[in-house]
């Protein structure tokens, strides 16, 4: 029988805060599949997310299919906007909000996953970040520093983690990120950069595959995904209107899960895609091919 066998792999799930979204259904899926977890948080979240896992608030959703919960092996703290620590203004590095949290640059995370683990010891790493601070602007009333934000957590992290952390992995590993149809068509109300910055993902998923395949034997892919009315998505502030669209107007009409994105994503981080990369795959009960609006009769 064909199965997804991730056991004796080590996943890193980079933007996990809560057990809503599609990072947290992902690092559930690998871990499913026998992969064992770490992931990475935002460093003001960080404190309430490992509150609740220590309280018991997300036992539920920890539940595995198999028996057992959901352990995460390590919870990093990361900041992806900051390859180095040094690249942090002083004021957030001072802040009550990043405080005892340590390095939590991209190169800090790989300096202390190197700690925990040793060389070449990372198979997957899912990168499921995205921030865009005047996402409910238009693109014509976006500032520049609210763009470049966008771009730079949303996509130039990307680059920033395979170069750093391609050479803690095997060479077989996987990298994988999340993108979104803005990308290449446009969504009103979905601004301040932020379809810009999902492009720029998509483009350099390719070049990466090409750099990492040639430099480490790694694979790079992305999902594009339809939206999901998770915590981080409630910021668009029309998340809701835009699931409910999806699901009227794609040919199969329920709205998408997360465990659906999840389980193409172990597909994708498995043995089983060794012969894909490069990829953008559509995970969005096929909405991407939609050319109007479908009318009911």
């Amino acid at each position: 029988m064909l199965s997804i066998d991730l056991t004796n792999r080590r996943a890193l799930v980079a933007g996990v805060a809560d057990d809503a979204g599609y990072g947290f259904a992902i690092a559930k899926a690998l871990a499913e599949a026998g992969a064992r977890v770490c992931v990475a948080t935002w460093p003001p979240a960080l404190n309430i997310f490992t509150t609740l896992l220590e309280r018991g608030k997300m036992d539920e959703s920890r539940a595995l299919a198999g028996g057992g919960v959901l352990e995460f092996e390590k919870i990093y703290p990361l900041d992806a906007a900051y390859d180095t620590l040094a690249d942090a203004p002083e004021e957030v590095r001072a802040s009550k909000r990043y405080a005892g949290t340590g390095d939590f640059s991209i190169e800090g995370l790989a300096t202390q996953m190197r700690r925990d683990f040793g060389e070449k010891s990372l198979d997957i790493v899912v990168h499921s970040l995205a921030n865009g601070p005047e996402v409910k602007k238009p693109l014509l009333e976006t500032s520049r520093a609210g763009y470049l934000a966008a771009v730079g957590v949303s996509a130039y992290s990307l680059a920033s983690m395979v170069a750093r952390l391609a050479p803690l992995m095997r060479s077989d590993g996987s990298f994988l990120s999340l993108t979104y149809l803005a990308s290449e068509r446009v969504i009103p109300g979905y601004g301040g950069g932020m379809s810009s910055a999902k492009a720029a993902l998509e483009s350099d998923t390719r070049t990466l595959a090409f750099e990492a395949g040639r430099k480490y034997g790694l694979r790079v892919n992305t999902i594009s995904a339809g939206p999901l009315a998770s915590r981080a998505a409630s910021a668009i502030g029309i998340i809701e209107k835009m699931v409910e669209y999806c699901a009227q107007n794609s040919p199969l009409e329920q709205p998408l899960t997360a465990a659906e994105v999840a389980s193409v994503a172990a597909f994708l981080s498995s043995p089983l895609a060794s012969g894909i990369t490069g990829a953008t795959v559509y995970v969005d009960k096929g909405y991407h091919a939609m050319g109007m609006a479908a009318t009911k009769l």
